[in-house]
């Protein structure tokens, strides 16, 4: 097939669908009216022969054809856009608009608080926030890029180990007060432990603990369990049990005294952040700052 530059005006305006989720939101986004973003689909499947879009009156679905073709030409539209604010002058690629699927606890827990540097850095920048109980398809949901804890079982993307953070064993004063402080890991089997719901299994996370090169496992139970991590934070604080949390989001409550790191000569065990990409292909540059942002922040609390 030689080169039909409307090809391209069609993959942007196929693109805008993606990122507002319907023609409405895509006509909004580059200027044009409704009809004209479904000329402009109705034109691109014509030409390439293909139907990419299933579209009922509430929602736009890519299909099956039309996420393997996006899949491949986004990041080159991503690297179109950054080769254009080189060649325009700009002082930095790091524009536009970056959806980010953010794990539950990094989110709020860690770089909360901590995002208004970024933009600062990258004023051109814009980033939305999602946060889904797994991590689906990123290319169809027009997601850039997904961070997410624990390891990738997810064989279609691309994953990249970022940081890895330490695990800490907490309580609150008022449990230690009602219930006693365990003396070791293993004494944990008598105590109220509060769980955390790993999605991939649907079962709670199991208990580790690593001093050196010994490892132990502990089976513990408790009368809650969890998929939010700040409600389980919470609870601990409160004093209904004992939690296993990732150690960047305690610092403040543990320098108060609020919590109480039950074992801190077993900080061994460490739980991997990730970044996940739907294509082997260079990043976009706002990807790679984002994730350079991440880095540096978990750096800076470990």
């Amino acid at each position: 097939m030689a080169f039909d530059s409307r090809i391209l005006s069609g993959v942007s305006v196929l693109a805008a669908v993606i990122e507002g989720g319907s023609f409405v939101k895509a006509a909004e986004l580059i200027g044009i009216t409704d009809s004209g973003v479904s000329r402009a689909i109705g034109r691109l499947e014509a030409r390439l022969g293909v139907r990419l879009l299933d579209r009922t009156t509430r929602s736009v679905k890519l299909t099956d054809d039309g996420r393997r073709f996006y899949e491949e030409v986004k990041p080159n539209l991503n690297a179109i856009e950054d080769a254009a604010v080189v060649a325009s002058g700009a002082t930095t690629a790091v524009r536009g608009r970056l959806k980010v699927d953010i794990d539950p606890f990094f989110l709020p827990m860690v770089l909360a608080g901590r995002l208004g540097a970024f933009c600062e850095r990258y004023p051109e920048l814009s980033i939305e926030f999602v946060t889904s109980e797994n991590i689906g398809d990123l290319v169809s949901e027009g997601i850039d890029l997904a961070i997410r804890f624990g390891q990738p079982r997810i064989s279609t993307l691309v994953s990249r180990k970022l940081i890895e953070a330490p695990i800490l064993t907490v309580a609150s004063k008022a449990y230690i007060k009602r219930y006693g402080r365990p003396g070791h890991p293993s004494e944990l089997t008598q105590h109220r432990c509060l769980q955390f719901l790993d999605p991939y299994t649907g079962k709670p996370f199991g208990w580790e603990f690593v001093r050196g090169s010994k490892t132990i496992e502990v089976e513990t139970k408790g009368p809650l369990t969890f998929t939010d991590p700040k409600s389980m934070l919470a609870e601990c604080v409160a004093g209904t049990g004992i939690a296993q949390i990732i150690g960047w989001g305690a610092g403040d409550l543990l320098e108060k005294g609020k919590l109480i790191d039950l074992f801190p000569d077993w900080h061994g065990e460490r739980f991997p952040l990730f970044a996940f990409h739907p294509s082997r292909k260079q990043q976009p540059a706002k990807v790679r700052a984002f994730v350079d942002f991440c880095i540096e922040v978990g750096q800076s609390l470990s």
